[in-house]
């Protein structure tokens, strides 16, 4: 059997260690926990024993988690690194990003928050330290690209391959612009994830940056996933191809996947009777699948109430995202469009899509 990873958390609230360290206990590789309220007691036990991951929060007196983080990227450079903090700060964010860390993640408060935060950290302990960008060992520009999205963020990532660079905006979590030498809006975009390793910065956010990507970020990455295999597939034997990195990341082998290559898509969902479903980018798929279960029947309860027949179609505007329903026999489909989509274009595409999924 393999050792447990050790994973020490820094902060000063005693209280709040407790709380984390109950939540990790929750991991399936089962870490063992170990706590420090200070950032000399946190140095003094990396000294002391060999850990595979340090969690630290930022805003703490005498020393705060930059300092920490400063010294332990010198002492110890193979150490995984993790900030979590409630300082909301695009400059702590970039110099901590700057220094090397491996994550960079405010502190949860919601279910969904904190089921986010134990995915990163179980990731991140589950990841070897070969490849990758620098800041971010072992992941890929999938990995953090996702990252910013999920975390809701407003920044520009700047990413360097050799005498290559180029640039990501993002937000509020959607990205809306890349360039690359001479290439703009997505085709930058599919040409910076190409990129197998490099460097990257996060930088402050540019608030008056046009916009000129309108798909959403799960629609971008699994373009770019298949635009990296049909070249793969088009290379001559015995010569390299662009690197897939992609793929594995977005399980791209989902039959659904086909129905998430329109324009604005964000997730799809099909609900089978008796309640088992199949998802594609759903967050909470379980929560979703009950919703578009009981939406359907009593939107179906009503139909034969008012004598109006069959539902063809259902569509709901949100602040957060837009939805669609429809249905065939006894299976539902429900498709989620980002929030910046009309209704008259969501209505639109549903029909293109509950057109091919019915074929």
């Amino acid at each position: 059997m393999s050792a447990r990873h050790k994973v020490l958390l820094l902060d000063d609230d005693q209280d709040l260690l407790e709380l984390y360290r109950e939540m990790l206990a929750r991991l399936p590789s089962q870490p063992e926990i170990h706590t420090a309220t200070s950032g000399a007691r946190a140095i003094s036990l990396l000294e002391s024993e060999p850990f595979s991951l340090l969690i630290s929060d930022l805003n703490m007196p005498k020393m705060d988690g930059l300092q920490v983080l400063t010294i332990v990227r010198r002492k110890f450079p193979q150490l995984r690194t993790a900030v979590m903090t409630s300082v909301v700060d695009a400059q702590f964010r970039t110099r901590a990003y700057a220094m090397g860390i491996d994550l960079f993640l405010e502190k949860p408060n919601t279910s969904q928050e904190i089921t986010f935060f134990l995915d990163c950290i179980e990731s991140l302990l589950g990841r070897e330290l070969d490849g990758g960008f620098r800041g971010v060992q072992s992941k890929s520009l999938v990995d953090i690209i996702q990252l910013e999205c999920l975390s809701q963020s407003s920044s520009v990532l700047k990413v360097t391959n050799g005498a290559l660079s180029g640039k990501i905006w993002f937000n509020n979590g959607d990205v809306i612009d890349a360039e690359s030498q001479d290439l703009g809006g997505e085709a930058a975009f599919r040409k910076i994830l190409s990129w197998k390793t490099g460097n990257f910065e996060i930088l402050p956010a540019d608030p008056e940056r046009p916009r000129t990507i309108f798909n959403s970020y799960q629609g971008l990455l699994l373009e770019s996933a298949q635009a990296l295999d049909e070249a793969q597939a088009q290379v001559p034997e015995g010569e390299s191809a662009p690197s897939p990195e992609a793929a594995p990341v977005l399980a791209a082998e989902s039959p659904l996947a086909a129905l998430a290559r329109f324009n604005g898509v964000e997730f799809v969902m099909t609900v089978r009777a008796g309640g088992k479903f199949d998802s594609w980018s759903a967050e909470n798929p379980e929560q979703i699948s009950q919703w578009v279960r009981q939406t359907m029947q009593r939107f179906r309860a009503l139909g034969d109430g008012l004598q109006a027949g069959q539902l063809s179609q259902l569509e709901g505007l949100g602040p957060q995202c837009h939805v669609a329903l429809v249905s065939k026999a006894d299976n539902d489909l429900c498709v989620g469009f980002h929030r910046s989509l009309s209704q008259d274009l969501v209505r639109e595409t549903m029909s293109k899509i509950a057109t091919k999924w019915a074929s």
